[in-house]
């Protein structure tokens, strides 16, 4: 009976100058990807991606080395530019902003809130009185 074999997938050729980095951060666990302008993704992961298991999922630390990582791939591809957009709750955005920085030669263009905000709803009819 012959082994089978397994092959690798080969990345596509990505020249990226621009990409948007969507961090969505919850109690328990910050998740990191990296899209182009049109939405298609590039690279994402977890903070379980880089070591990191059970409550020290959530903390900045974990997620500013989840974003170095990333990062530091999407460089390959030529990435320079990038826009940043949180969603949900959660300590991590302190740890994205610090690896950023330190990892120099990307430019932030803008910050975004996606964060859904509950509101309570339209106000119902008053009960009829008889």
């Amino acid at each position: 009976m012959a082994a089978k074999k397994t092959t690798a997938k080969k990345k596509k050729n990505i020249k990226l100058s621009y990409g948007l980095l969507h961090v969505k951060t919850t109690p328990n666990n910050t998740i990191v990807t990296l899209t182009d302008e049109n939405g298609n993704k590039i690279l994402w992961g977890g903070t379980g991606l880089v070591g990191y298991k059970g409550s020290k999922q959530s903390t900045p630390y974990a997620a500013e080395v989840l974003t170095k990582e990333i990062l530091s791939q999407a460089k390959q591809f030529g990435l320079t530019q990038v826009g940043i957009i949180f969603k949900g709750i959660g300590l991590s955005r302190d740890g994205v902003f610090k690896a950023i920085n330190d990892l120099g030669g990307i430019d932030i263009m803008f910050i975004k809130e996606a964060t859904p905000i509950q509101f309570g709803g339209c106000k119902g009819y008053r009960p009829r009185r008889i």
